[in-house]
């Protein structure tokens, strides 16, 4: 069979989706062969590198990882902390110390603090190999998010969505006169004028809907100065 190169770079493919024939090209991430041909194992985004196929995934679940900052919402109170939800399979507990410098004595109710269905910003420091974890509000940003509303985004989007050094969500939230906080699991936090927080949710979604797109800062940007002016 010739060696052929069935798709481009930045190409979105789906489930068995063949993306090149022959043995000259080789299979990695999110790609496997099946003969003479390689073949798309799951929906991505093309990456050529001369000879190599890989995917980079469009709709991974969020796996948590020590170090990352989340949004998780309070689902269990419990007798030394509570229980956060992460989006998807897994949860987080925060105990009492990593929550508050406060003293807090036994028997105190923790629901003055954080009660269910509150949402904080806090971070992962420890995941065991069993899915244990652990998160803190211990450092600068980490805190309860009051008012202001919630999206999901697929957390494979989020890297986009925040943008090379913070480019893309810096530019939404000055354009909107809106504050963001981005988790890396997927949940976003926008707080501002209805109005413009409207117009940033609609600019982060359309930040996730063509995150594979080249010249998206610019296409964003545009869409930015034309909302705006309507918004306030």
């Amino acid at each position: 069979m010739t060696d052929q190169l069935l798709v481009k770079d930045k190409d979105v493919v789906v489930p068995g989706e063949t993306l090149a024939t022959g043995m000259a090209f080789l299979p990695t991430k999110g790609t496997y062969r099946d003969g003479d041909r390689i073949v798309a194992g799951k929906i991505g985004l093309v990456s050529v590198e001369g000879k190599v196929i890989k995917l980079v995934p469009l709709a991974d679940p969020y796996i948590p990882k020590v170090g990352d900052v989340v949004v998780g919402e309070v689902n269990d109170v419990m007798f030394s902390g509570w229980r956060l939800g992460l989006r998807g399979p897994y949860s987080a507990v925060m105990n009492v110390k990593d929550a508050t410098s406060d003293f807090i004595g036994r028997g105190v109710d923790l629901t003055q603090y954080f009660a269910l269905g509150d949402y904080v910003f806090c971070k992962i420091v420890n995941v065991t190999s069993q899915k244990l974890i652990d998160a803190t509000m211990r450092g600068q940003g980490l805190r309860k998010l009051i008012g202001g509303r919630l999206i999901q985004v697929n957390p494979a989007k989020v890297p986009r969505i925040i943008g090379r050094e913070g480019t893309m969500s810096s530019m939404i939230q000055q354009a909107t006169k809106t504050e963001i906080v981005i988790g890396q699991n997927g949940v976003i936090w926008v707080n501002g004028e209805p109005g413009l927080e409207t117009v940033a949710v609609n600019a982060i979604k359309m930040v996730e809907d063509n995150a594979h797109k080249s010249g998206l800062t610019q296409t964003i940007k545009k869409w930015l100065d034309e909302q705006v002016g309507g918004a306030r």
